[in-house]
């Protein structure tokens, strides 16, 4: 058969030319890239043979290491499930991920290290790392199973070749040809320490083949499963190359979770919270990265029954002897013992969270500002666990610039205050400047703000967080009359009478444009703002759903004014003449206007504001 030549994907493309000058800070980490291909590839196939007693190798899984100085050659080996030609193609020379171009182009204006840090674990491309060392690569594969073997060739410029060839055995090895100015990765020592440092739990033994006749192979590391070894025999870096591995990450752990759990149901997990966010954590298709093993065996790294959703940035093992090794995953959906440590993993890393939350704010800060966001699903997902998310999730609010959790909110809840209240919007910047807030700042009641858009979706669901109800301060009265303050404020004055019959004449101006104009309590500088009624839509959440075209059209608001308000005062005085009534009306729907453009919503008629603009604009230039 002769040879096929390919073109790599666009984005392959883009990412070896990234990963040939910037990618890892330190180039010897090829080798631990290639050590965790090799290790993968045994677990697959100690699995597969499994239920298929014809893969058997009846040979101890291992990998194995060969330098040749004088060809400038090293080699990996490992005897596990190996490649067909479709995987070689697939595997090295596509990234089939969602998303895949938008990410690298997200990737063109950040500098050096945030493309480190963007780029690894995110598809995969480790094995793209050798190209850093070498000149050339060659990867010879025979699958499992089949008879036939492959080769996959290229020098990480723009193309690689598949051809067939003869091979004995099952597995994967890989050829890097060795440039000249990498030569130091072809010395015994500097292998051995790298394995070291980075391969040290990988379960299968890692050997250096001897370079001189008569001397034995030499194993370069611990060769046993990490999460089974004593908590005080793991050091904190064994632990953090352990979560590179099976995390395919390149962050630091935020926090370790290593428990074993004895009882009706036993099993051990080795848990991982990273530091910093997947770009595609939100992405609907994205899953959790946890592997299950049973006894040690790799059974699969997509069990979606054993986390849920909303922790799915957690990354680790867990390894059970109470599963039959022959389990299918399908049945892994429904399986009883899969529940049940689902439920106990949720509960010790809610746990774990809130001890940290506890013990060090400022970092657990750093979490919520990460991860945040997706916990906050649970509380609408999960509602057996709802009440413990709640207590770990903080807020930013009106009266602190540190995040805050409910718990302390209630504690500092005003005399006669039996609410909670909040805002929502996109931005925290432009919620704090929001008019709305305006008398809750005058009489210091903290109101929380609610940036992320599944805040929408709990709060309604949840409705109370220690007896008290959430309230928008958007929606409804803000009735703070009732309120004490701890803050002194001049009782004003006002003048019912003219309010009403200025309120009345204003909803004449507007008509059905809005539901209702009234007097506000809430506006202490703003002279209007535009409000929900009290059974409507919170404003946000109506705005989120246009947006997305879940609904057509929004509903009618309140325009509540600012009694107190120069612009209200003035407009109070020529309330009851006739011969200022074009006036009164363009200053009405100026007023309507300006309330809809606070909220980023767009004015009614753009040619119609723009000639009131200028009428009011020339009369009062004209004075």
């Amino acid at each position: 058969m002769t040879k096929e030549t390919f073109t790599f994907q666009a984005e392959v493309g883009k990412i070896l030319d990234i990963v040939a000058h910037s990618l890892y800070s330190e180039k010897e980490v090829f080798l631990r890239e290639l050590i965790s291909n090799a290790s993968d590839a045994c677990d697959k196939l100690r699995y597969a043979a499994i239920s298929d007693s014809s893969l058997n190798n009846h040979s101890e899984f291992k990998i194995e290491i060969e330098a040749n100085k004088k060809d400038k050659i090293l080699i990996l080996k490992d005897n596990g499930i190996g490649m067909s030609k479709e995987e070689l193609i697939e595997s090295l020379g596509t990234i089939a991920k969602s998303g895949t171009q938008a990410f690298m182009e997200s990737l063109k204006n950040k500098d050096e290290k945030e493309v480190q840090s963007s780029l690894i674990g995110q598809f995969g491309v480790g094995f793209y790392s050798a190209f850093m060392v070498s000149d050339s690569i060659t990867v010879e594969s025979k699958k499992a199973g089949s008879k036939e073997s492959w080769s996959w060739t290229s020098d990480g410029k723009g193309s690689f070749e598949i051809d067939s060839i003869k091979k004995d055995d099952v597995g994967t090895k890989v050829i890097l040809s060795i440039n000249d100015k990498d030569k130091e990765y072809l010395d015994p020592d500097r292998i051995e320490a790298v394995v070291k440092k980075y391969s040290d739990h990988i379960a299968q033994p890692v050997s250096l083949k001897a370079s001189k006749k008569g001397e034995e192979d030499k194993v370069l590391n611990n060769a046993s499963a990490l999460w089974t070894r004593e908590k005080k025999d793991i050091t904190a870096d064994q632990y953090k190359e352990f979560y590179h591995h099976v995390g395919m990450a390149y962050d630091d752990p935020w926090l370790t979770l290593h428990n074993k759990a004895e009882g009706l149901i036993s099993y051990i997990n080795l848990l991982f919270i990273p530091s910093s966010r997947p770009y595609d954590i939100f992405n609907p298709d994205r899953k959790a990265n946890l592997k299950l093993y049973v006894r040690r065996v790799f059974i699969t790294d997509d069990c979606e029954g054993l986390i849920p959703p909303y922790l799915r940035f957690v990354k680790g093992i867990i390894d059970t002897d109470d599963i039959d090794l022959n389990v299918s995953r399908e049945m892994l959906q429904n399986n009883p013992v899969v529940a049940k440590i689902k439920s106990a993993i949720i509960k010790r890393v809610i746990s774990e969270l809130k001890k940290k939350a506890n013990k060090d704010p400022e970092d657990y800060a750093k979490f919520w500002d990460t991860f945040g966001a997706v916990l906050k699903e649970g509380i609408h997902e999960d509602f057996t666990n709802r009440d413990k998310i709640l207590e770990v999730c903080r807020f930013k609010s009106s009266e602190s610039d540190k995040l805050i959790s409910l718990e302390e909110y209630v504690s500092r809840m005003k005399d006669g205050q039996d609410k909670i209240y909040y805002v929502s919007g996109e931005d925290e910047n432009k919620l704090s400047q929001s008019p709305h807030l305006e008398g809750f700042k005058a009489k210091g009641i903290e109101v929380i703000y609610m940036t992320d858009p599944v805040d929408e979706f709990w709060l309604p669901s949840v409705g109370k967080f220690s007896e008290k109800d959430f309230q928008s301060i958007t929606k409804g009265g803000a009735d703070l009359d009732k309120i004490k303050s701890d803050k002194k404020n001049k009782e004003k004055k006002k003048d019912n009478k003219n309010i009403d019959k200025l309120i009345a004449s204003i909803k004449v101006s507007l008509g059905d444009e809005v539901k209702e104009v009234k007097a506000s309590d809430r506006l202490t500088d703003s002279a209007v703002c535009l409000v929900a009624g009290e059974g409507d839509m919170d404003m946000h959440l109506e705005k989120l759903l246009k947006q997305h075209q879940q609904i057509d059209s929004t509903s009618q608001k309140i325009l509540e004014i600012n009694p107190d308000h120069p612009l209200i005062k003035d407009l109070l005085k020529i309330v009851n003449n006739e011969k200022d009534k074009m006036v009164f009306d363009d200053a009405s729907w100026l007023l309507l206007d300006q309330a809809r453009i606070i909220e980023g919503q767009p004015v009614s008629d753009p040619n119609k504001f723009a000639k009131r603009m200028n009428s009011l604009l020339q009369k009062g230039i004209g004075m």
